[in-house]
């Protein structure tokens, strides 16, 4: 028998047939993060990718460009997606459906690539920055769709299938990249590639896979265009916009902190020094992908957690917070004996010139490790609006110091106000998380898995 859920859907029966059949039982947070860490480094691999086809084929200068282009879109990007992924995963209650996610992101894929277009356009940048703004927003554009996709197979911790995407996404996106830029020397049609390819991508698999899983699990609802901004879906995307709000503006400020150091040194030092902050930046990505991995594995089960177990929870995210520690410590030693050789092979001898500002932007990274597996945590436990004020006291801090100290001391200022900042957001999240804890004293109910395999990682 049908039942109806608050907002008076109707909703499939749960019954045998319901569940998860064997080949479609969630792995354990073991196999989640081994997947996620293949899928997303093969990912992130491949967009650092971009930077050595670039300069390789263009030099500094040309790095330079992709990178204020990038920069100037992923404020716009990360404010519009509201973060619907992580709301979108931690969704234990079932509060919300797949259609009302994807209703609100296409709508706000829309919204943001016209901001975009308008900076571009109105901010007296050249011709040929304008144009890469606008196809990076392409590309961003498809990746916002597809991102909602990964969220409802995250939530099902269906880790395997979102890895198998991106390690088909990266790949593309380098071909599609290094093959439109060397045929034609446009970097904005070498990334218009990247946008068809991942649009290829998204229609062909994502989507296949989301309808697949929504068969197996009974998630019937309507998901044809015009369904989609129904007016129940309107009011869902309302509600949900007032949720996501916080996150929306956590994410803006996140991006900020991370590009403010890039404009003052594209306004201070120009394209060619901004290339090379880029490349040595690029390679924390490394780091944060291995973060967001085991990050992305832990939190539906961070999520259940604090509901049920709040000792689970805190034991979790202290195992978390070391892995972190320990994480950065790698990172920075391998840097100091590795970095200069790294920079000189894999991109030119330009680059390793500066490799001791390299060395201060893993240091910052490190820290990072450990803030973002706290921010995560708070993401689990809905400490949403909390995140928003620490997000400001960082960027305040990071904007500050490097207008100031960029002038002065070139790449390793603007490494040093990125080391300021995270130290803040580390002790900011810390003290945020031990609130949470101490506010749920009493829960300690059973934890109720998802069926099939629940062997933790740590």
């Amino acid at each position: 028998m049908s039942t109806k859920d608050a907002g008076g859907r109707v909703t499939a029966p749960v019954t045998a047939a319901s569940r998860p059949t064997p080949e479609l039982r969630p792995p354990s947070l073991r196999k989640n993060f081994a997947w996620t860490m293949a899928g997303n480094g093969t990912y992130f691999a491949c967009q650092a990718g971009w930077l050595m086809v670039l300069a390789k084929l263009g030099g500094p200068a040309m790095v330079g460009r992709f990178a204020i282009g990038l920069a100037v879109c992923a404020p716009v990007v990360m404010f519009t997606r509201l973060q619907l992924r992580d709301i979108q995963a931690t969704d234990a209650r079932d509060e919300y459906r797949f259609g009302d996610y994807l209703s609100l992101r296409l709508t706000s894929v829309a919204v943001g690539s016209g901001v975009i277009a308008a900076i571009a356009l109105l901010s007296g940048y050249t011709r040929p920055d304008v144009l890469t703004m606008l196809a990076i927003a392409a590309f961003r554009a498809v990746e916002g769709v597809s991102d909602v996709v990964y969220g409802l197979l995250q939530k099902w911790e269906r880790f395997d299938l979102v890895s198998r995407s991106l390690m088909i996404k990266g790949p593309a996106s380098v071909v599609a990249l290094g093959s439109v830029f060397y045929l034609t020397g446009s970097l904005a049609l070498g990334a218009v590639g990247i946008a068809a390819a991942w649009m290829g991508l998204l229609l062909l698999y994502d989507a296949r896979n989301a309808r697949r899983l929504m068969r197996v699990h009974q998630l019937t609802e309507d998901l044809r265009p015009g369904s989609l901004w129904s007016r129940g879906r309107v009011r869902a995307a309302g509600r949900l916009v007032w949720l996501a709000l916080p996150l929306g503006f956590v994410a803006l400020l996140d991006s900020l902190n991370q590009n403010v150091p890039r404009y003052a040194i594209q306004h201070y030092l120009g394209n060619e020094q901004l290339g090379f902050f880029a490349v040595m930046a690029y390679v924390v990505v490394a780091g944060n992908m291995v973060v967001s991995a085991l990050a992305n594995s832990a939190q539906p089960r961070l999520s259940r957690r604090y509901l049920h177990n709040i000792g689970a929870f805190r034991r979790l995210v202290w195992k978390l917070v070391q892995f972190g520690l320990a994480l950065g410590a790698v990172a920075v030693i391998m840097v100091i004996l590795l970095g200069r050789p790294f920079l000189a092979v894999f991109y030119t001898p330009e680059f390793a010139e500066h490799a001791d500002a390299f060395v201060w932007i893993m240091l910052a990274a490190g820290v990072g490790f450990v803030a973002r597996f706290l921010v995560y945590s708070m993401t689990a436990a809905r400490y949403l609006r909390a995140q928003a004020p620490l997000y400001a006291a960082v960027l305040a801090v990071v904007a500050a110091l490097s207008w100031r100290l960029v002038p002065a001391h070139g790449l390793n200022g603007a490494a040093w106000a990125s080391c300021a900042g995270m130290l803040v957001l580390v002790l900011g999240a810390g003290a945020v998380n031990l609130h949470a804890v101490r506010a749920r004293p009493g829960a300690a109910v059973a934890e109720q898995p998802l069926p099939g395999p629940s062997a933790d990682l740590l």
